[in-house]
């Protein structure tokens, strides 16, 4: 990892109104740990950060891992480790959810055609769990139509 990262910060102005983050990662697996912790950390920062809506073990186990498998699987799968191409990723932080979406460069997939890494004939094949995982960590997993785009849905509570 060389170039340090930005994340960009926009706060709402009124009761309800969100809160918005955004940042550029390259496609370097250098960059997930220093990018979840960039943004992890704004919801533990004191004064005018996102509303405390979910829960510090939410943040600390579901959000990072949730973040930091979809920017690892968007570096190594959709833009295959380019290092002209960059993971794009923005969170909305509302009332009642926060929503994460990280989008890559590449042609994209279908998340509907990843086999079940819980059927026996995978079970011992180290491939195709990060979609699982990603399920069963947050509450809602949405995929852009070309599957390029993926939005992680945690709600508050």
């Amino acid at each position: 990892m060389t170039a340090p990262l930005r994340l960009d910060v926009r706060r709402g102005a009124g009761r309800g109104t969100v809160t918005e983050m955004s940042l550029d990662v390259p496609s370097d697996l250098g960059y997930v740990g220093p990018a979840v912790e960039l943004i992890a950390d704004q919801f533990q920062a004191s004064g005018g950060a996102p509303p405390p809506l979910l829960s510090p073990r939410r943040v600390r186990f579901n959000l990072r891992t949730a973040l930091a498998e979809a920017l690892a699987n968007a570096i190594a799968y959709g833009n295959r480790h380019d290092p002209r191409r960059v993971v794009r990723v923005r969170v909305e932080v509302r009332r009642d959810a926060v929503r994460i979406h990280v989008t890559d460069d590449g042609a994209g997939f279908d998340p509907a055609a990843v086999p079940d890494p819980t059927l026996p004939e995978r079970l011992e094949r180290e491939d195709g769990r990060g979609l699982f995982v990603l399920r069963r960590l947050v509450d809602r997993v949405v995929f852009s139509e070309k599957g390029n785009s993926v939005c992680l849905t945690l709600r508050a509570g």
